[in-house]
């Protein structure tokens, strides 16, 4: 169902993946919109407990793609560093194949929310808590279960 790395000697290890899942900030989450095109948006996000959470407003055009279709894309890009004179580019890069859905359950959207605040905002539960409370209902949160992960990185930067 998924494909296998063509260049196997790129791939990085799930330790890796989990790294930049952690550390980075931004990705682009990919899903196909109720006309069959692919639409791309770059988010913050959270990565817990193997899935990644996106927080978003009710309505829009990722949202109605959400409803229309479930599976979809989460690429992250860690290092994009071109290398002129040596006609290449050092990169490193993950991309999660799975399912989105829209959190119903107001546990956990109140706990995702937390975390991405947490992330984005650490060890300032009090103005976090405050935020929570004043926009919780104008928020949704995102839920992507991943079926299948890669990364891959320049052969310049493998050991």
């Amino acid at each position: 169902m998924f494909r296998k790395m063509r260049r196997f000697k790129q791939e990085l290890d799930r330790q890796e993946i989990e790294r930049l899942l952690l550390t980075n900030t931004a990705g682009v989450l990919s899903v196909i919109d109720e006309d069959g095109y692919p639409y791309a948006v770059p988010l913050s996000y959270v990565y817990s407990d193997g899935k990644i959470y996106f927080h978003s407003a009710k309505v829009g055009h990722k949202i109605d793609a959400i409803k229309n279709c479930d599976k979809a894309t989460f690429c992250i890009i860690d290092k994009d560093e071109v290398q002129p004179e040596k006609y290449t580019t050092f990169y490193k890069s993950v991309i999660a194949f799975g399912t989105v859905k829209i959190i119903e359950n107001k546990e956990e959207t109140l706990s995702a929310i937390k975390e991405l605040g947490e992330k984005y905002y650490p060890r300032h539960d009090t103005e976090l808590q405050r935020e929570i409370d004043k926009s919780k209902d104008a928020f949704v949160i995102i839920k992507f279960d991943i079926n299948y992960i890669t990364g891959k990185q320049a052969k310049e930067l493998c050991k």
